[in-house]
């Protein structure tokens, strides 16, 4: 199909006097698609459940979409100083006395269980339901959790996705971007840099899928924000122990849930994507690699964003392939 980025049209006429379009084969129901790391944060819990305080500009309630559209928890970690208990609650879940309950590993920050990394089961989700996410940990440290959660169809929100076959078909190169962040100790994400701001190697006009990424320092989540995310932040954990399952989170989402959940930005938004970190009162500085894979041009829609997907842009004029 046609997406069309720009129509000017003649309203007495009707007669199309300029448009600016690209082809794109791929599945209609990516369009759409949302996908955000939300974190949060808990001061001193000791053994007592302790409800999250949501980083700035977040919040713990799923966002409001069509009914008829589906939202899920894809994933969940937490990051403690001490051996501590995640729990996250509602009366749309099962229950609301115990809920998702996981118990957490001092100082490691990955799914406990609950996660794509082992084929698990997502849970479904509900607009506008307040979720209840709390921590147990040490009596005089500050922890934090995170919930990655997607939308099938965030209204409003256009972001740009892709599937594992969609990958396989229109891949071209693989390229590492590094980018330096210092964190923040408040708890919340912090210490944004552009995407670009390191080392500036991406080619004009170009696609790139973020297949997932590894860090040198141990925190909580790493959030990649963008235009090409509906100025949503996808992410992952920041740990730096089991990196064969970070540096292709993505990937391993979309294979675990067979959908589009692998994220694309283009490089003409690139000063407006930005990398940041959560992590907890120890803040730190994080060298991160994200690792991404350049795409053939015109083959991922440009939703919302309207980046410069321009057919013929940098790269080979047909896709690498894979083995197969």
């Amino acid at each position: 199909m046609r997406v069309n980025t720009r129509v000017v049209i003649d309203i007495s006429s009707d007669r199309v006097l300029e448009r600016e379009c690209f082809k794109y084969d791929g599945a209609v129901e990516q369009c759409g698609r949302a996908l955000e790391v939300v974190a949060g944060f808990a001061t001193n819990p000791g053994a007592t459940f302790t409800a999250l305080t949501a980083s700035t500009g977040q919040s713990f309630t799923v966002r409001g979409t069509d009914l008829n559209a589906k939202t899920w928890l894809l994933s969940e970690w937490a990051f403690n100083a001490t051996v501590g208990e995640l729990r996250i609650r509602s009366p749309r879940l099962h229950d609301f006395f115990s809920g998702i309950r996981n118990r957490i590993t001092a100082a490691f920050s990955m799914p406990p269980n609950f996660s794509h990394v082992n084929d698990s089961y997502a849970q479904r989700l509900y607009a506008q339901d307040q979720l209840t996410v709390e921590l147990t940990g040490g009596a005089a440290e500050l922890d934090t959790a995170s919930l990655l959660i997607g939308y099938q169809d965030l209204g409003g929100i256009a972001g740009r996705f892709i599937d594992m076959p969609t990958l396989l078909k229109v891949g071209l190169n693989v390229v590492t971007i590094e980018v330096t962040v210092v964190a923040v100790t408040t708890g919340n994400f912090g210490g944004a840099v552009a995407i670009n701001s390191s080392i500036d190697n991406l080619i004009a006009n170009t696609d790139y899928a973020i297949l997932g990424g590894t860090t040198d320092t141990r925190g909580n989540a790493v959030g990649v924000t963008g235009v090409d995310f509906g100025n949503l932040r996808v992410g992952f954990p920041a740990e730096p122990s089991v990196r064969n399952l970070t540096a292709n989170w993505f990937v391993q989402l979309a294979d675990a849930f067979t959908g589009a959940w692998i994220p694309v930005f283009n490089s003409a938004n690139k000063t407006q994507t930005t990398v940041d970190v959560q992590t907890n009162g120890s803040g730190g500085t994080y060298i991160i690699n994200l690792n991404c894979v350049q795409l053939l041009a015109g083959q991922v829609p440009g939703g919302a964003t309207g980046a410069a997907v321009q057919a013929g842009g940098g790269g080979a004029p047909t896709s690498a392939g894979q083995p197969g």
